[in-house]
């Protein structure tokens, strides 16, 4: 077989495009060592495990969860040879690997976001009431879905509720869930509230929920946000940046909603209670009033007794005024001039008498 004679440059580009077409996407698993970041820009790290180690490259931009030396991770990347000859990994996404990588990552973007005060409890807002129109982040083919959407229904009904259809696993979740968040926020018309939901499942399964652009995405939502992520145990970094954090999808819709018949109960109570509170007031107006006019009636008869005994007074004055009373002691009553030679008329109690003055002299 002839040897092909290539330039660097162009043996460079065949074997790219060889690598290209025998593995356009990779995923490797392995350690990382060696991570460095040049000019806030360049992120650079060796993989590796017991037989072999790898240089991997990719941008700040792309790397979404934090990671540090001797953190085990998954890279989907590109295999690559550079301009200098070295063999590398174009990476397009990492993310940790494993129970204990992912906690220690969890850790990491948790410090860093509390740092910049995401999830101080001054930035949260409480929810409207009963809400109307509601925009719902969820995978439709979901159970937490279908449990929050019968939740919704059997506990209130009637609610305008918007879907956005999403993954809410793998490394396309965080990105979707994105979009739908930006969707709802840029509408005419906004939601009142902006619910994420997601059954429960593997620390895997949930990483999602910690992609720090979502974190990020929910925290700068123009909407109030509810987030309920897997079990009540579960708390991802989302649930701690919203401004409500539920235990599971069945529990947000219990927080985003009353129970109907709780409210009737309570208003049937209330109505009760008001009825009776009232019933007792009419009685206390009744008693009032009664001991008020029987003060009044009192204070009545008082001045209506006061008026009987001056008027008895009166009486008894203006009897003893009376010229008969007068006569009856043996006065009498003398009527006429009083100059000698006149005539007058004396009254006694038994007569009248025509007498003719003979003698008058002052006293």
């Amino acid at each position: 077989m002839e040897n092909i004679r290539l330039s660097v440059s162009d043996f460079i580009a065949v074997t790219n495009q060889t690598l290209e077409f025998a593995y356009p996407s990779v995923e490797v698993e392995g350690e990382v060592a060696s991570y460095k970041v040049n000019q806030g820009k360049f992120v650079f790290f060796d993989i590796k495990d017991a037989g072999g180690s790898v240089g991997c490259f990719m941008t700040v931009w792309q790397q979404r969860v934090p990671i540090e030396d001797g953190m085990k991770v998954i890279v989907v990347a590109t295999p690559k040879l550079t301009q200098w000859g070295k063999f590398s990994l174009t990476v397009r996404a990492v993310r940790p690997s494993g129970e204990g990588a992912l906690k220690k990552s969890f850790e990491l973007l948790k410090l860093k976001l509390e740092t910049e005060g995401m999830f101080a409890t001054n930035r949260k807002r409480a929810l409207p009431g009963v809400p109307s129109h509601i925009g719902l982040i969820s995978s439709t083919q979901s159970a937490g879905y279908a449990d929050f959407i019968k939740i919704l229904n059997d506990r209130w009904g009637g609610l305008h509720v918007d879907v956005a259809h999403v993954q809410v696993q793998g490394d396309a979740a965080p990105d979707q869930m994105i979009r739908a968040i930006e969707y709802f926020n840029t509408r005419d018309e906004l939601p009142e509230v902006l619910v994420i939901i997601r059954g429960g499942g593997s620390a895997d399964d949930l990483s999602a929920f910690n992609d720090e652009r979502l974190v990020r995405a929910i925290a700068a939502s123009r909407i109030p946000t509810l987030v309920g992520v897997g079990h009540e145990i579960d708390v991802s970094l989302a649930d701690m940046a919203a401004d409500v954090r539920a235990a599971t999808p069945s529990n947000a819709a219990q927080l985003l909603v009353p129970d109907k018949q709780e409210v009737i109960r309570a208003v049937r109570y209330r109505v009760s209670s008001a009825a009776t509170r009232m019933s007792q007031a009419v009685d206390g107006m009744r008693e009032r009033a009664r001991v008020s006019l029987s003060r009044v009636f009192d204070k009545i008869n008082e001045q209506h007794q006061r008026l009987t005994d001056c008027y008895t007074s009166l009486c008894q004055v203006l009897a003893q005024l009376n010229p008969d009373v007068v006569l009856a002691r043996g006065y009498a009553l003398l009527r006429g001039n009083q100059e000698v030679g006149s005539r007058i008329t004396v009254e006694t109690q038994q007569a009248i008498i025509e007498a003719k003055v003979e003698r008058y002299d002052k006293k």
